[in-house]
Order: structure tokens, then C-alpha cells, then sequence
């Protein structure tokens, strides 16, 4: 951070994003996201960080990619606290580990497996990586209000830091492990696999911020080696919507809260 406040990697000072921030990976998702605002703004885009920041009920709010990732998200989620957003949702995309999470489901992470090294630079291992209960509760509300119904799954997620890891763990030095903790995830019902909230849970707890997550489930590699049908669903309009109206109850209740 320079004497302006300028931060290092997302080339944002304060004023520049609002409280409220959508996080998705992609930068190229967060002109779609900024298009449910009133008044869009591109504001930066540096390395993998995109903001675009607008207006939603007349409250600021931003939409900041983090890249793929632990350690991207993480720096991502430092230097918006350091200038002012305390609210974040990481709006994202995860492949099904449940059988029961269909391509083109929506999936809300109450938790997250720490299967990644960015957390454990923060918290020890034995820290659950939980997500914000009153963001969550705003995420279940708007499936609920935007008519998603059985298509939503709540729960357990993985976040892991390794792509092929997970897709190719038979060719990996460490794939007894791999496999190992595949099949208990299975188990033990967790619904999905993505990268980065585990990551974000354990920075926001931290940090004393509140964050949660909801995810557009693009595939599920269990439901193809079981036989089940299926067809690859790569659009994150779901998880996008969800994530908006949640933000907008969480706007209102806020704006209840400062009028009381």
C-alpha cells in the first residue's frame, strides 16, 4: 500500500470498491456479474484482478476476480479489506464429488475441506474453514426466492489446490493419498470440489470480515464413472443471480439495522 492507499496487487484505492464484494475467479466474469448493477463502472485490471464496482439498492458494491486459487484469493481478499470491503461472497464454479449434485446445480459451501496451503498460513490445521452464517443464510433465502429449489445443495466442500491432482491423481507421486482422501470425502457426503474457499473462509476469520460462497456445479466426474447421465454445464448465471439477490437481502437487513 502507497501513502494514497493504492494496494499493491489489485490496483485499488480506497473509495475505488464498495462493503459489499462478489468474488469470482474468472476476470472475464465480472462484466457479467457488474451488469446486475445500476451504474457500472470498470475501475482496474492488474495480473488476475478485475474490479468493476456499481450500485445495488443504491448501496456500493464491487465484483473483483481472485484468479485460480488459494494464494491469489487471499491476497485478493487482504487488500479489499485494507480498503474498506468487509462483506465478501466468492461466486464460483465446482465439479460434483456427491452423486446427488447434478451439472448445472447450484451448490452453497457451509464449510470447507482445508485441502490447500494457503489456510494453514493462517490458521492451524485443526480450524475449521467455515463460511459467514448470515451470507449463507442470505445465499439459501435468494435459491429459495429465486425458485431453485432441488437444483441447490448445502453443505460440505473441498477446496483443494491442485487441478490434476484431482483430475489425473493416478499419474501423481502421491496418488495412494489422493485417492485415499477422494473416496473418504465421498463418505463423509461432501458435496463438491473447488479452489479457493477454504482459502477465503480462514482469511475472513482472520480478519475478522464475513464471507461465504455459492458455486455453479460445471460437472461431476462420480455421476460419469456410476453411468448416470449427464451433460457439462458451463454457465455461472445461477451461482451470478443467487449471489445478487443475496447481497440484496443483506443490503436491506443492513439498511434496516443503520435506520433502527
Amino acid at each position: 500500500m502507497n501513502e494514497n492507499g493504492l494496494q499493491y496487487h489489485i490496483r485499488c484505492s480506497p473509495g475505488d470498491i464498495g462493503e459489499y464484494v462478489m468474488l469470482p475467479g474468472d476476470p472475464g466474469r465480472c462484466e457479467k456479474i457488474a451488469a446486475h448493477f445500476n451504474n457500472p463502472r470498470f475501475v482496474v485490471s492488474n495480473r488476475e484482478f478485475t474490479a468493476y464496482t456499481g450500485l445495488l439498492d443504491g448501496v456500493k458494491i464491487s465484483a473483483v476476480s481472485t484468479g485460480i486459487g488459494g494464494p491469489s484469493a487471499a491476497i485478493a481478499m487482504e487488500e479489499l479489506a485494507n480498503i474498506g470491503a468487509t462483506k465478501f461472497i466468492r461466486v464460483g464454479t465446482c465439479g460434483g464429488i456427491s452423486t446427488k449434485v447434478r451439472a448445472g446445480d447450484l451448490v452453497i459451501a457451509m464449510s470447507a475441506v482445508r485441502q490447500d496451503g494457503t489456510s494453514r498460513e493462517y490458521a492451524p490445521e485443526g480450524y475449521p474453514a467455515t463460511a459467514d452464517f448470515d451470507l449463507t443464510l442470505a445465499l439459501v433465502r435468494a435459491s429459495e426466492k429465486l425458485g431453485l429449489g432441488a437444483k441447490t445443495h448445502i453443505g460440505v466442500v473441498q477446496a483443494k489446490d491442485s487441478f490434476y491432482g484431482q483430475h489425473s491423481p493416478e499419474r501423481m507421486p502421491v496418488s495412494d493419498m489422493l485417492q485415499s482422501k477422494w473416496n473418504a470425502y465421498k463418505k463423509l457426503g461432501v458435496l463438491a470440489s473447488e479452489m479457493e474457499s477454504a482459502a477465503l473462509f480462514t482469511v475472513a476469520a482472520s480478519r475478522g470480515l464475513k464471507c461465504a460462497a455459492v458455486f455453479a456445479a460445471v460437472w461431476n466426474q462420480e455421476r460419469e464413472k456410476a453411468g448416470l447421465g449427464q451433460n457439462g454445464v458451463f454457465d455461472t448465471d445461477i451461482a451470478i443471480k443467487c449471489a445478487v439477490e443475496a447481497f440484496r437481502l443483506v443490503i436491506q437487513k443492513d439498511q434496516r439495522q443503520i435506520k433502527a
